[in-house]
């Protein structure tokens, strides 16, 4: 493609973007398509001779964005919404242009540089110690992953080594993301050394019962070796009490690893910054601003106060790779299990310094507003009960009724092509979940989605 061509078609490219984002609330949040559809309307092969880009882009908006489901549309309501924003669209762009591979620092000076800088100024937005070193993986649940692959190694080093985990064991709360059980099983800890913690009444992990687990399985001669709580549950976004979790950690030299996936992005607001103040004893911290820091999937900023236990876990050189040792050169690579890294940092940076964090502030301030007053509404309906408190813009609720019948007004409700929710299971019933986070979502959104909740009783 030669660059007037780029030029010409890129132009057409970013019209065709810039109307969408102007308006993604035309399209249906969810698609009314088939399984298979897609597959069925293009070619079995691969084109032998080369395509007009016109004809690429003409089939991208007739067969592609109608089978999408649209998460950046302001009615997108299911899941953790996300949204791909104006100015992390452009990093985006610019990182694809640049194509560089982050893996050492030779191999890019300034995609490191930056990711340093823009995790610094996460760190320092969302309250975390400068001792904590931060480094970009792609989801939460790599991130974590990580965690407990640095938990490992710094309670039996010689696993590396030898393969295998000996009798370590690890918690976590029975609402933590599936990921903590998934990373547990990939390092080859094994789902039976994961316990499950009951949750309270809030679905907070319950301290007395961690400390009940722990000490049984020292008493059966077992290992424990890290706690995974979490700031934002995925199902109700409740928050585990991570001081006396801390207390508890530390008391037996456990690993505390915070997924904040989601709450943490609350941090950033001065009212809010109590959710990580435990954090700050923690070994590892997780948020993802793709989540609510509205920078385009994926991102996901891990920070370790313990950077060398992390490095030891994972870091391989092979003679191709070594550099020359600059104390002030880091190489990601030594960080985590891949090599090739994409530079993630540049769009992360155009959102923080786009918006500044008064205008990230102003905007999450205002999903969770909309979210108690959310709540309201469905406390004031007698056909309706809330089923889990709501400490930021996600209300989990259900119809008084069967949970087939709440599953009939999930479907009606989504059916309309205006909102997208999503379910949970909470004490063994069907449950709504009503999650606040796109950017262009606005409080006339909120309300439609819930006149569209009554009307599809």
């Amino acid at each position: 493609m030669t660059p007037d061509e780029f030029r010409h078609y890129g132009h057409e490219a970013v019209d065709w973007i810039a109307g969408y984002l102007e308006n993604p609330g035309r399209y249906p949040v969810f698609p009314k398509v088939e399984p298979g559809e897609l597959i069925d309307a293009l070619p079995k092969c691969a084109p032998e001779k080369g395509e007009p880009v016109e004809k690429l882009l003409e089939d991208f908006r007739s067969l592609v964005v109608p089978g999408m489901t649209h998460w950046n549309h302001p009615g997108f309501m299911a899941y953790f919404a996300i949204t791909g924003s104006g100015p992390g669209i452009l990093g985006e762009m610019l990182s694809a242009a640049l194509n560089v591979n982050g893996m050492l620092w030779r191999t890019s000076p300034a995609a490191t540089e930056l990711e340093q800088v823009a995790l610094g100024w996460l760190r320092q937005w969302i309250g975390l110690p400068d001792n904590f070193f931060g480094i970009i993986y792609d989801t939460a649940s790599i991130s974590s992953m990580h965690a407990i692959a640095a938990a490992r190694e710094l309670a039996e080093p010689e696993a590396r080594v030898r393969g295998g985990t000996g009798n370590l064991t690890l918690y976590t709360s029975e609402q933590a993301h599936s990921s903590i059980e998934k990373g547990a099983i990939a390092i080859g800890i094994g789902q039976r050394n994961v316990r499950k913690i009951p949750v309270d009444e809030a679905f907070r992990m319950r301290v007395d019962l961690l400390e009940e687990a722990i000490e049984k399985d020292l008493a059966a001669g077992l290992r424990p070796f890290c706690v995974a709580a979490t700031v934002g549950t995925t199902s109700t976004t409740s928050v585990d009490p991570l001081d006396p979790i801390a207390d508890l950690t530390e008391r037996h030299n456990l690993w505390l690893h915070v997924d904040a996936a989601y709450g943490g992005g609350a941090a950033i607001l001065p009212e809010f910054q109590h959710i990580l103040a435990g954090a700050r004893r923690a070994d590892s911290v997780v948020t993802n601003p793709h989540k609510w820091l509205f920078t385009p999937a994926d991102l996901s900023a891990f920070f370790t106060r313990r950077p060398d236990i992390l490095r030891r876990a994972f870091s391989l050189i092979p003679e191709y790779l070594r550099t020359p040792d600059q104390p002030r050169a880091v190489n990601f690579m030594d960080y985590g299990v891949q090599l090739g890294r994409r530079f993630r940092a540049l769009k992360l940076w155009f959102v923080m310094r786009y918006f500044g964090r008064e205008g990230v502030s102003e905007l999450i301030r205002k999903h969770i507003g909309w979210a108690q007053e959310l709540a309201s509404w469905i406390d004031a309906d007698a056909r309706f009960e809330r089923s889990a408190p709501a400490p930021f813009s996600v209300v989990c609720f259900r119809l008084k009724g069967s949970d087939d019948d709440n599953r009939r007004l999930l479907d009606r409700v989504n059916a309309s092509g205006e909102v997208f929710l999503s379910h949970t299971a909470l004490h063994g019933r069907f449950v709504l979940r009503l999650a606040i986070g796109n950017i262009a979502t606005t409080h006339a959104h909120v309300e439609r989605a819930w006149e569209l909740v009554r009307q599809a009783v």
